[in-house]
């Protein structure tokens, strides 16, 4: 009885220095392989890797950033310029030069205006259905001045109520006409024959009222009774020398 009870716990004691050999086998091996508990596992492989791409902290010290991040900042990290840049880094779009500037306040103040001009309405010349007025313009000033384009013209009665509608544009703009003292411009006012058209005439007239090219003040000069027939009144743009 005896000896059984000594076997058995001999046994007892034999297993028990087993599982003590196994579990000290196991220390020594994790112990042989030291990047083992760093190594981190497949599933927290991508979390470590967005956290570098938004900038987060990283363990690693001096290594490049990877071919997506890279990438990520060339498409994203600056926005192209609006604007096309010459290869010295300004854009092409360029201001007026001073020269330039002063040259358009030149012609600017080169205009002439109503103040340095007289007006005139010259004598009709009808042929083909078609009555044309040369308005006509002076420089009355002492120094030389220009025009160009076309001028506004209306016509009113001594009340100022208007006549009619005001003259449309015809023809081109034309170039500038250059007035030394003395010297005369011209526009001509257009309208038809009575009876070329069944468009009724308009009343008579008895003032033209004048915008001079470029110029925000008036001018006038007596109608000499000119009616609009046809539905047509039309100015042209100003050129050289006196008419009529």
């Amino acid at each position: 009885m005896s000896l059984t009870i000594k076997t058995l716990g001999r046994g007892r004691r034999v297993a028990a220095g087993s599982l003590i050999a196994v579990a000290a086998l196991a220390l020594t091996a994790c112990e042989g392989d030291p990047d083992a508990a760093s190594r981190p596992s497949s599933a927290a492989a991508p979390a470590s890797s967005h956290d570098k791409e938004s900038g987060g902290s990283s363990s690693s010290q001096g290594s490049a950033p990877s071919s997506g991040a890279k990438e990520q900042s060339s498409a994203g990290g600056q926005r192209p310029s609006a604007k096309p840049a010459t290869p010295g880094g300004k854009p092409t779009g360029k201001a007026p030069s001073a020269a330039e500037a002063h040259t358009s306040a030149e012609a600017t103040s080169d205009r002439c205006t109503a103040a340095n001009m007289s007006l005139r309405l010259g004598a009709a010349d009808a042929g083909a259905g078609n009555i044309r007025y040369p308005l006509v313009f002076t420089n009355k000033g002492t120094k030389p001045c220009s025009l160009r384009g076309f001028p506004g013209v209306s016509l009113i009665n001594r009340d100022g109520s208007p006549v009619g509608k005001p003259a449309t544009r015809e023809g081109g703009a034309g170039g500038v006409v250059r007035l030394r003292p003395g010297q005369s411009a011209h526009a001509l006012l257009h309208t038809l024959n009575e009876g070329v058209s069944d468009t009724p005439c308009w009343s008579k007239s008895q003032i033209v009222f004048v915008y001079p090219p470029g110029s925000k003040e008036s001018m006038t000069t007596g109608s000499r009774g000119l009616r609009v027939c046809g539905g047509r009144f039309g100015v042209t743009a100003v050129e050289a020398g006196a008419l009529g």
